[in-house]
């Protein structure tokens, strides 16, 4: 154990996490999982609330809301990830079971009904005192990690059940095989129907694979992972993706098939840089050189939500159709067998204390931290906020 006096605390943390441990090899007899989703609106009438939720802080005017509402209101202002994280609980569940692991799972959104907080009152109802989340995203970077952290402790302190409640997370799962394997089957199964699609086309110098995530803020990505690890201007966000994208396109083509990692759903003003390229912008460009067709990979998502949606199934597709490019769309993991059970695997991690010379990771980066490092993923923006699964600040 580290002194307390000289060391920062894990807010919420279970003892075998409380000191801050890199990997916690300590087994930890959890009650229940956090499935901790992102919530999306069910109606016309939540679309702006719901948009005002996610924006609350940030400044954005009703008019920018308006026109994001619009890709909700094309699908009758139902997004589908609330459904995602249903047919994903469920399937975790089944999971669990087939395996006889007495885990149950609790839901609750950051934006949306279900709240977190709700999953938290439900976890005291039924007495479950120690928690190990998931959160449905795989990557570092302040709204992929650091912000579900800080609306976990957001949760425990707005029910009072700070001190009651332990709340510990899985690691960042971007190098999991889990979620790395169905991809990989993903672009073999593009390769092959571009090539039954257009007989005589050559992968090697006609098929380029876009590998595609969220753009991010550039301050944001620089500021992703520990600053130790040097990883550079894009931070920990861009290696990881960077290091996914090679292992996948080794494994689906050994290499033979060019690839670029492209950025898509900024939403930032236009004085502000995130990273580029859009997605856009590079299928523009791509006839120019000699490429007659895209894998479109929706590598930094773990289900078919709106942006996969609307800026991959709608504006990406538009723009490959513009530009005389045939595109095919790899599916994300959802509930691809592999996935879910990765997922369950991660959860055993934590419950059993694997070693972490055990712990399966397809890039040299991971397998990353359980308990986040200090300044880890900051928003340059708002600053350091409470948070747990993390030391401070």
């Amino acid at each position: 154990m580290t002194d307390a006096t000289t060391t920062p605390r894990v807010l919420g943390a279970t003892p075998a996490a409380a000191d801050g441990p890199e990997h916690v090899t300590e087994p930890v007899a959890y009650d229940a999982i956090l499935l901790a989703g992102f919530g999306g609106p069910e109606g016309q009438d939540d679309v702006i609330p719901f948009l005002r939720n996610v924006t609350r802080g940030r400044g954005i005017p009703e008019e920018r809301l308006e026109e994001v509402a619009h890709h909700y209101r094309h699908f009758g202002g139902v997004s589908p990830i609330n459904d995602q994280n249903r047919e994903l609980k469920a399937a975790l569940e089944a999971e669990l079971a087939s395996r006889g692991i007495d885990l149950p799972v609790l839901w609750g959104n950051r934006n949306w009904d279900p709240y977190l907080a709700d999953a938290l009152r439900e976890a005291d109802e039924r007495g479950f005192t120690k928690l190990i989340a998931i959160a449905t995203s795989a990557y570092s970077s302040y709204s992929s990690c650091r912000q579900y952290r800080e609306d976990y402790a957001a949760a425990l302190e707005s029910t009072g059940l700070l001190g009651r409640i332990e709340i510990d997370k899985v690691r960042q799962f971007f190098d999991h095989p889990g979620f790395v394997e169905p991809f990989i089957e993903g672009v073999k199964n593009a390769i092959d129907e571009l090539t039954q699609k257009l007989p005589g086309l050559d992968p090697a110098t006609e098929v380029r694979i876009l590998f595609s995530t969220h753009s991010i803020p550039s301050s944001d990505a620089a500021k992703s992972g520990p600053a130790e690890r040097g990883f550079g201007e894009g931070g920990a966000y861009a290696a990881q993706h960077l290091a996914v994208a090679e292992v996948v396109s080794h494994a689906a083509t050994g290499g033979t098939v060019e690839w670029d990692l492209v950025y898509q759903s900024r939403s930032g003003p236009p004085s502000m840089p995130w990273l580029e390229p859009d997605i856009n912008d590079r299928i523009a460009e791509l006839p120019a050189l000699g490429v007659k067709a895209v894998v479109i990979v929706p590598l930094g998502f773990m289900s078919d939500h709106m942006e996969v949606l609307w800026d991959l199934d709608n504006e990406a597709m538009e723009t490959s159709d513009e530009n005389g490019l045939v595109a095919v769309r790899v599916p994300t993991p959802g509930t691809h067998a592999t996935f879910v059970k990765g997922l369950v695997d991660l959860v055993l991690e934590r419950r059993d204390g694997v070693p972490v010379d055990q712990r399966p990771a397809v890039t040299s980066i991971g397998p990353w931290y359980d308990v986040c490092r200090p300044g880890c993923c900051e928003n340059v923006r708002l600053g350091f906020k409470p948070a747990a699964a993390g030391l401070a600040p």
